[in-house]
């Protein structure tokens, strides 16, 4: 991912990939993370990791060459190239440079035992009982406190909506459309804006709502209602609700590391006069992943690949330190309700590895340092009985206090949301005789929902503007009037955006009272939103893969198996639940994230309107076969439906429910074991016998001479030259109009899978504009010309 830019602070990101042992990155003493720490070491201080930037970026350059290979950008857009091969095996050598040159970790102290008499089936480390007693510390000091916090809160009845109906009520029709197009569940007619619109004022109206421009997150619920309206019988079944068919859970078998990008405010724990640095995540996978692909994803409008690279696995550890991390992480601070591994199958466990780099390998901090670190750090913002005193410190002992919690997530136990960002914290007292705790100043985003983005009113004005502004661009005279109503309409999306209800960016200042300190800053946060997309980009893998046994068929192209799986509306940019992500990213990620062109969205999958028609239909074919870069089945649902189309059956029978009938085992047979032709049937073997005492066929002789192809029933070929205004005679038994729908069906399918190997940036519409005129009677006329001059 890329780096960020907070404010001006030490710790500078460098770009572009490191191998192990190219950290030469050093810093002078007067530019360290804080004043007040003296230990500094050179080799600690090279880099923040040795991957921090690991990411590689298949599209690169200028962003007018977004997404170009570099031996295009010197070349017009329709000109004809060869494309370089790019195999993977590339990335697998560039993936084992990144691999530290060793792994350590910290000292167990005296909460692992490595005793081989302590170890309990093919374990190697085992937690003592003084372990067990920090997992039990932990667990109840931070683990149990949102859930005490909820309890001792009063318990609020919201008011009742049409949405919070039975499922069971429902019909069973009303199934998850996700198995169909990957967007969110089926809604029904226009009567339910007034549901959505009750349910928005419902959650605005929470009593515990930290603030009234602040988002929060329920379990099973969007920004305006609920994630699902299936059925319950529905519920049951479907990757949309998180069951993977096939999913087996086996032991933990590799480690991955997942470290996508740097911050200038890192995630820093002290231990041992050490710093050790927020690394990313590392993910215990309980099955090998050499056969699944790469997880391409976009963040921030930039479009990344996340590759898995296997490393050692850290030693002092435990599944239980594990599971306690992540629920408090993930449950919470960051409130991600609806990514749920316990009630499935527990596929991965995430390690958070804070590490100190030296001499081209690493040392990672032990899990119990972790927890030692999260709960040291769990200390009030502001303490009731040194309140006074703070009001009283010098303006630069408060800058400097202020500007150590800028970054750091603060959490209000039993609030909605329940975790923040610090932006700024200020200490101005309006009232002399009243003393009032601190303000914490918190930047973030309004949901797109509530903003203009989503406002029903502003979409449809834009649309008029939008469609006046063109139909003035393309006219030969300008009336003074029209350019009256454009520009009416233009203040008018002006006023809307500048309307503080409607406002993208909103200002939050909350008391600090009762908010505690985490130690946790938006780095760990923003690392842990890119874990529901990779999880749920293996888990569904492994579940083709399932796929695989029930056919008794393994696809080698695994990309290709995905993609004719993946809908045009399916995008799992944030997760199942993206309204979750953007929410929690909005109150404890990064506040300023760089953004990439917006374009990375649409670069490659718009294709309406005659501008984008004209461009990609003059662009040539390229030589060599090319990966296309649309993501998603309608090209090969172009290309399967082609096939069926003109081979199979004829136009009228070829239908997605006739085609359902088909796959019955019973119907098999009349697939595989088709009759043969009546003229074979008459001579089995062959007919060539036959022409030396038939003039015609001896002329069709010469014919085969020319071409080089010998036909073993030539009575065949006759019937190929046969018009229907010869009649019926008995050496063809018929003409050659059956024949010749015949020979159209295999020059379709001939030239489709042409077009779709050799015209990559094409989409279904423009493949088949293609096809159509390439197939042309007086086109092919041509080409016959062609081939025999």
């Amino acid at each position: 991912m890329p780096s960020y830019s907070q404010s001006p602070g030490p710790f500078q990101p460098d770009h572009g990939v490191r191998h192990g042992g190219q950290f030469k990155y050093e810093k002078p003493p007067e530019s360290r993370r804080s004043p007040e720490r003296s230990f500094y070491q050179d080799g600690r201080q090279k880099s923040y990791c040795y991957s921090g930037d690991r990411r590689k970026m298949e599209f690169s350059g200028d962003r007018k060459d977004h997404g170009r290979s570099p031996d295009r950008n010197s070349r017009p857009e329709g000109g004809r190239y060869r494309s370089p091969l790019r195999p993977r095996s590339r990335y697998k050598d560039e993936d084992d440079l990144l691999k530290p040159a060793w792994i350590r970790c910290t000292h167990a102290e005296s909460y692992y035992s490595n005793d081989p008499m302590d170890q309990v089936g093919d374990s190697t480390v085992v937690g003592t009982s003084k372990l067990r007693e920090l997992y039990e510390r932990f667990e109840e000091e931070l683990g149990k406190r949102q859930e005490r916090a909820k309890e001792a809160r009063p318990k609020w009845e919201p008011p009742k909506t049409k949405l919070d109906e039975d499922p069971d009520d429902s019909s069973s029709d009303s199934d998850c459309e996700s198995d169909e197009d990957g967007s969110s569940c089926s809604s029904s007619s226009d009567s339910e804006v007034f549901d959505v619109i009750a349910e928005i004022k419902r959650k605005k109206a929470h009593p515990d709502r930290l603030h009234e421009e602040l988002w929060y997150n329920d379990p099973g619920q969007m920004n305006d209602g609920p994630l699902c309206k299936c059925s319950a019988k529905a519920r049951r079944t479907g990757i949309r609700h998180s069951i993977y068919p096939g999913e087996e859970v086996g032991p933990v078998t590799l480690n991955l590391l997942l470290s996508v990008f740097q911050t200038d405010r890192p995630t820093v724990i002290e231990y041992d006069d050490h710093e050790y640095l927020f690394e990313g995540f590392s993910l215990f996978s309980h099955t090998p992943l050499s056969s699944i692909p790469l997880c391409r994803v976009i963040r921030f409008n930039i479009d990344y690949t996340i590759h898995f690279i296997e490393e050692m696995a850290p030693e002092n550890y435990c599944i239980r330190g594990l599971e306690l991390f992540a629920s408090y992480l993930f449950q919470d601070i960051l409130e991600l309700y609806d990514w749920n591994l316990k009630d499935s199958v527990p596929h991965d466990q995430t390690f958070p590895p804070c590490l100190m780099v030296s001499d081209g390998g690493k040392e990672v901090l032990s899990m119990h340092q972790v927890l030692l670190y999260l709960l040291c750090s769990s200390k009030a913002l502001v303490p009731e009985e040194e309140i006074a005193d703070m009001l009283q410190w010098e303006q630069l002992d408060w800058q400097k206090y202020a500007e150590e919690c800028k970054g750091m997530i603060v959490t209000n136990p039993g609030m909605k949301p329940s975790s923040v960002r610090i932006d700024q914290l200020d200490r101005e007292q309006f009232n002399p005789d009243v003393i009032t705790f601190p303000i914490i100043v918190h930047f973030g985003i309004r949901p797109a929902q509530l903003s203009y983005a989503g406002d029903p009113q502003y979409q449809k004005l834009w649309k008029s503007y939008v469609k006046l502004r063109h139909l003035l661009a393309n006219s030969p005279k300008v009336k003074k009037l029209d350019k009256q109503k454009l520009s009416q309409r233009e203040e008018a999306l002006q006023k809307i955006r500048q309307k503080n209800t409607m406002r993208r960016e909103v200002t939050v200042e909350l008391s600090s009272q009762g908010f505690w300190k985490t130690g946790i800053r938006s780095d760990v946060c923003q690392h842990a939103m890119m874990l529901p997309v990779l999880t749920h980009h293996i888990r569904y893998h492994q579940c083709l893969m399932h796929l695989d046994e029930l056919i008794g068929y393994v696809f080698k192209e695994r990309c290709l198996l995905q993609l004719a799986m993946t809908h045009p509306s399916h995008h799992l940019n944030f997760g199942m639940n993206p309204d979750h992500a953007r929410n929690s990213l909005s109150n404890c990620g990064i506040r300023q994230p760089k953004y990439g062109d917006r374009k990375a969205h649409q670069m490659y999958m718009r294709k309406k309107g005659i501008n984008t028609l004209i461009n990609i239909m003059s662009r040539l074919g390229q030589d060599d076969p090319s990966p296309s870069r649309i993501n998603h089945n309608e090209r090969l649902e172009f290309l399967v439906s082609r096939f069926c189309l003109h081979v199979f059956l004829s136009a009228a029978s070829v239908k997605f429910a006739f085609a359902s009938v088909l796959a019955p085992q019973d119907l098999r047979e009349v697939w595989l074991n088709y009759p043969a032709h009546p003229l074979q049937v008459q001579e089995p073997q062959t007919d060539r016998q036959l022409i030396e005492t038939s003039p015609v066929l001896q002329k069709l002789t010469s014919f085969e001479d020319s071409i080089g192809v010998f036909f073993t029933h030539v009575r065949l070929l006759a019937r190929a030259f046969t018009l229907r205004t010869v009649g019926f005679n008995h050496l063809t038994l018929g003409h050659n109009q059956r024949m010749e729908f015949l020979g159209d069906s295999i020059m379709q399918l001939v030239a489709t899978e042409y077009l779709f190997i050799h015209f990559p940036d094409h989409h279904e519409g423009h493949l088949t504009v293609r096809s159509n005129l390439r197939l042309a009677r007086s086109r092919l006329g041509r080409s016959e010309q062609k081939v025999t001059k």
